[in-house]
């Protein structure tokens, strides 16, 4: 009975230099990985774009860590490749403004795969879901600050994240920033390759997206980062659309119509004739902003030029003298600590609100 159970327990991998398969020794299933079960799950607490992710105890060291299942639905050989590019490059990351892989553990099946995250109490889109207070602009600061600190140095590295937007925005009880959630960001060359253009979530989506490019560059997250700024400055969401249509509407709205004498490039982008752009001719940024400085409303301009080639980078932002004029960004360590609602959280529970937020 014993030899029996062990038979139906072995796992056969095919050979890959000669036919035939071979059997993986019971000591050898994990290969270098630990376990989940050395992990205690301890509650849902969001869902990525490629998995579910729990709050677990690790309970070797008793540190409490995100878990993050990686989702293998569809898949019959082997790991999703999105999987394998958020683990590539969250291995080659290593900034304290971007959230930390510290390794990959398994289950008992060869689909079980799981990546242990640096654990942070709080995201962004929950907080704004739940705050009696709105931010300060002195905390605003504090926060953007961070995220393009991060951004900096993922695109010194080559990467685009392509799915900026508030839920994506970890904080820890000591005010630290995490940008995290890297399924669907991308290492990209010189010259630029043709990516896929169904990427970032509508609200954060950048205008060429929505015009049909096929060249992405940092700009793009550039463009999420101006809605993230604008969001926390207006407490809500700057362009919530309902379809793509809509969203470019909105855009035209806020910031007038796009030419090419502004973008040049911008007639021959591949969707341009499926869209009938109202006429507008003004930027509506500063109505949107009455309260907002000459210096932030430079910024967030910057930050919504049409041309890519002409938006800020990141160190545009960095050195931009928003962040330098009163008030001035508040130390992370000074920023407030708040319940942990993700952890309260029913399980299958999310507000209206943020469920909206986190689709793409």
């Amino acid at each position: 009975m014993g030899d029996t159970e062990s038979e139906s327990e072995q796992i056969r991998l095919k050979c890959i230099r000669k036919d035939g398969f071979f059997t993986v020794p019971p000591e050898h299933r994990l290969g270098r990985c630990r376990s989940v079960k050395e992990f205690e799950k301890l509650n849902r607490i969001g869902e990525g774009t490629y998995g579910i992710v729990y709050r677990a105890r690790d309970t070797l060291t008793d540190e409490i860590v995100a878990l993050k299942k990686v989702r293998m639905d569809k898949e019959k050989d082997g790991v999703p490749i999105s999987s394998l590019r958020e683990i590539t490059l969250l291995l080659r990351l290593r900034h304290p403004n971007i959230v930390e892989l510290k390794e990959v553990v398994v289950g008992t099946h060869l689909e079980s795969i799981f990546l242990v995250m640096g654990y942070c109490e709080q995201d962004l889109a929950s907080l704004l879901e739940n705050m009696p207070t709105p931010f300060s602009e002195a905390q605003v600061k504090c926060i953007v600050l961070q995220v393009l600190r991060g951004l900096q140095y993922l695109h010194q590295n080559f990467i685009i994240h392509r799915d900026l937007k508030v839920s994506n925005l970890l904080m820890t009880d000591k005010g630290c920033v995490k940008t995290a959630d890297f399924g669907l960001a991308r290492a990209y060359s010189i010259p630029m390759k043709p990516m896929t253009p169904k990427v970032v979530t509508l609200w954060y989506r950048a205008p060429e997206l929505l015009l049909g490019t096929s060249t992405q560059t940092t700009s793009i997250d550039m463009w999420a980062m101006g809605c993230i700024l604008a969001e926390l400055l207006a407490h809500k969401p700057l362009l919530p659309g309902t379809s793509e249509i809509h969203q470019v509407d909105l855009i035209v709205q806020l910031l007038g119509t796009p030419s090419e004498n502004i973008w040049p490039g911008f007639s021959r982008l591949p969707l341009v004739g499926q869209y009938s752009l109202r006429k507008q001719p003004y930027n509506n940024l500063k109505h949107k902003f009455p309260w907002l400085s000459e210096a932030g409303l430079r910024l967030l301009n910057f930050l919504f030029m049409y041309d890519p080639k002409k938006r800020a980078t990141a160190r545009d932002g960095l050195d931009s003298s928003y962040f330098k004029e009163k008030p001035l960004p508040c130390e992370p360590e000074l920023m407030p600590t708040f319940p942990h609602h993700r952890n309260k959280r029913a399980i299958l529970a999310t507000s209206e609100g943020q469920s909206k937020r986190c689709k793409p």
